[in-house]
C-alpha cells in the first residue's frame, strides 16, 4: 500500500529529526530491495525507447549541438569507464555528468517524450539521461539500471503529485534534481544516509523560477532539466565524499517549502510507497504522439478530426472565433490567459509557438496533422490564412475541465476540454475531448510497437538501418544487460549528422 507521509514547515527549536523528513523518507523508498515488476519493466523500456527516438530527432539542433560539444570538450573523470553521449560514436564518452547534461538536452529539446500532470507537472523521462550515464560510468548491468530507473519514476512521480510548484513561479525541474539523486542511490545500492545527503543538494540547486517556460521562451527550457540531472549526479558524488546538505531541505524554517512554496503554514500528504511494496508510478505517466506540450495533445487530436471532417473550418473567412473551454492550466499557460503577446506572435520561436495552444490548434486543424518539424517552421507560422485564424483562436477556464484535471480518479482525470467555434453565419460546431488518443485511456493507446514506430519514424534521418536495429535489439533485453551492454545503451549516428558544435570557455 501507499504510505500518505505528512509534510510541513518546522521551526528549527523544534529538532525535526531526519528520521521524519520528506528526504529522509525518499531515500528509504530508494533503499527499499523490491524487486521490479514485469509491467513496469516493459514500460520501462518502452521509455528508453522513446527518450532515444525524440532525442535522434534533436541531433542537429543548435541546442543539443552545443551541450554535446560541451560534453565532448570535457575528459573522462577518473572514477569510472565515463559515459556515452547521443549521436556520437561508442567510444567518444565523457564524464557521466556531462553526458546527463548533453542526453538530457537532446531528449528534452522537441518537448516529446513522456509526461506526469497531477499537482505540478513534470517529464519524468528526464530521470533516464543521468541513472544511465552513471550506470555507463561505474559499470552496472541491465538489472541495476533497471531498479535506478524505477526509483526515479516513482520519487518524481509522488513529489508531482503532491506539491505544486507552479503555483509559486518555481519550475517543476526542483522535483527532478531529488528524483534523480535518489534513482541513483538506488542504481549504485547507497545506504540511506548518502542518499538523504544527495537528495536534500540535488533540491537545494535546482530550485529557480518558471521564467524559463513565460514569455520568450529561451534555449534554456531544453537546458533545465539537464541541469538538474548534471547537479544530481554531483550531489551523489558530494554524498559519496561524506558530505553534507542543507536540512531539512523541505521542512526548515528557512526551507524550500516556507520560503519558495506554501509558507510556514503549508503542509501536504506526499504519497510514498510503503516498505516492500513495488515502484509503480511509471505506469500513471503517458507519452507523447505529438511534439508539442502535453495539454496541447488531445487538442491536436480533436484539431486534425474537426478540420477532417469540417474542411470549411480551415478558411478563416469562414469563422468569427474559436473558444477552447479548458483548464486552469491550459488556459494560463498555454493559452490567451497567460497574456502573451508572444503566444500570437507568428515570428516567436519554437519554444514558444510549442507552448501556444492557440497556434497549435490552428495548425493541426488547419493541416489535419501535426510534425515535429514542419509544423513550427517560420514559413509555417507566418501563413497568412494561419495568422489570420489564429487570432479568432482564445482559450476561457471552465472549472469543471478544472476538476478534472486535478481529480485522481484516472478515469476521470482529463487534459482537454469543450471547443466551441462560431461560423461567420451564426450557427456552430462544437466537440470535446478529455485525453489525447495516445493516452492510457485514449482512443488509441501506445503500446510498445507506437514506440517502435515512434523510434524509426524519428531515427531514420540520422541513423543507419543496423545501428536502428542494433539499438532495439539491445534495449528490448534491458533486465538481462551485462556491464559492458548497457555501455552501449546509446545511440550512434550516420556519418556526417555529428558536426562541432560552437567554442566556448571550455
Amino acid at each position: 500500500m501507499t504510505v500518505n507521509h505528512h509534510v510541513r514547515v518546522h521551526r528549527s527549536d523544534e529538532n525535526l529529526p531526519r528520521e521524519g523528513q520528506l528526504a529522509w523518507k525518499i531515500a528509504e523508498v530508494a533503499v527499499d530491495p523490491v524487486a521490479v515488476e514485469a509491467d513496469v519493466t516493459d514500460m520501462i523500456i518502452n521509455r528508453v525507447i522513446d527518450n532515444a527516438a525524440v532525442a535522434a530527432a534533436s541531433l542537429t539542433r543548435r541546442p543539443v549541438v552545443a551541450a554535446r560539444q560541451q560534453a565532448e570538450d570535457h575528459a573522462v573523470s577518473a572514477g569510472g569507464a565515463g559515459a556515452t553521449i547521443f549521436g556520437c560514436a561508442l567510444d567518444r564518452v565523457t564524464s557521466p555528468e556531462w553526458a546527463a547534461w548533453a542526453n538530457g538536452v537532446a531528449v528534452r529539446e522537441l518537448d516529446y517524450h513522456d509526461t506526469f500532470l497531477a499537482a505540478d507537472y513534470s517529464h519524468p523521462g528526464d530521470n533516464i539521461p543521468p541513472i544511465l550515464a552513471v550506470a555507463q560510468h561505474t559499470g552496472q548491468d541491465g538489472a541495476a539500471l533497471l531498479r535506478g530507473l524505477a526509483t526515479g519514476y516513482e520519487i518524481q512521480i509522488d513529489l508531482v503529485r503532491a506539491i505544486s510548484l507552479h503555483k509559486h513561479k518555481i519550475d517543476h525541474v526542483a522535483h527532478l534534481g531529488p528524483s534523480a539523486a535518489a534513482g541513483i542511490g538506488t542504481l549504485l545500492g547507497l545506504d540511506a544516509e548518502t542518499i538523504y545527503q544527495a537528495v536534500g543538494q540535488a533540491l537545494h540547486t535546482t530550485t529557480a523560477t518558471r521564467q524559463s517556460r513565460k514569455g520568450e521562451i529561451s534555449t534554456w527550457k531544453a537546458h533545465a532539466p539537464a541541469f538538474a540531472g548534471k547537479l544530481a549526479v554531483e550531489a551523489v558524488d558530494r554524498a559519496m565524499r561524506g558530505e553534507t546538505s542543507p536540512s531539512p531541505i523541505y521542512e526548515g524554517e528557512d526551507g524550500v517549502i516556507a520560503w519558495l512554496l506554501d509558507g510556514k503554514d503549508a503542509a501536504y500528504e506526499v504519497p510514498l510507497p510503503a516498505p516492500g511494496e513495488p515502484k509503480r508510478g511509471i505506469l500513471d505517466s503517458y507519452t507523447k504522439e505529438h511534439s508539442a506540450e502535453y495539454q496541447a495533445q488531445a487538442w491536436i487530436d480533436l484539431a486534425r478530426r474537426l478540420g477532417t471532417e469540417h474542411p470549411e473550418l480551415r478558411d478563416p473567412a469562414n469563422i468569427r472565433s474559436i473558444v477552447l473551454h479548458t483548464s486552469h492550466h491550459t488556459h494560463y499557460v498555454i493559452g490567451s490567459g497567460a497574456n502573451d503577446p508572444q503566444k500570437y506572435d507568428p515570428t516567436a520561436s519554437r519554444e514558444t509557438l510549442d507552448h501556444s495552444i492557440p497556434y497549435i490548434f490552428t495548425v493541426a486543424l488547419q493541416d489535419g496533422a501535426w510534425h515535429h518539424v514542419d509544423s513550427y517552421t517560420p514559413e509555417r507560422a507566418g501563413r497568412a490564412d494561419t495568422v489570420e485564424l489564429w487570432n479568432k483562436v482564445t482559450t476561457r477556464e471552465d472549472p469543471e475541465w478544472t476538476r478534472r484535471y486535478h481529480s485522481e480518479d484516472p478515469n476521470e482525470k482529463a487534459f482537454g476540454g469543450r471547443v466551441e467555434i462560431t461560423l461567420d453565419d451564426g450557427s456552430t460546431v462544437q466537440d470535446e475531448i478529455a485525453v489525447a488518443d495516445a493516452h492510457p485511456l485514449g482512443a488509441r493507446p501506445f503500446a510498445r510497437e507506437d514506440y517502435i514506430r515512434k523510434f524509426r519514424l524519428l531515427a531514420e534521418p540520422v541513423l543507419a538501418a543496423d545501428e536502428i536495429e542494433r539499438f532495439l535489439e539491445l534495449v528490448q533485453r534491458l533486465p538481462e544487460l551485462s556491464a559492458d551492454e548497457v555501455r552501449r545503451l546509446t545511440i550512434v549516428a550516420e556519418p556526417g549528422v555529428i558536426v562541432p558544435g560552437p567554442k566556448g570557455l571550455f
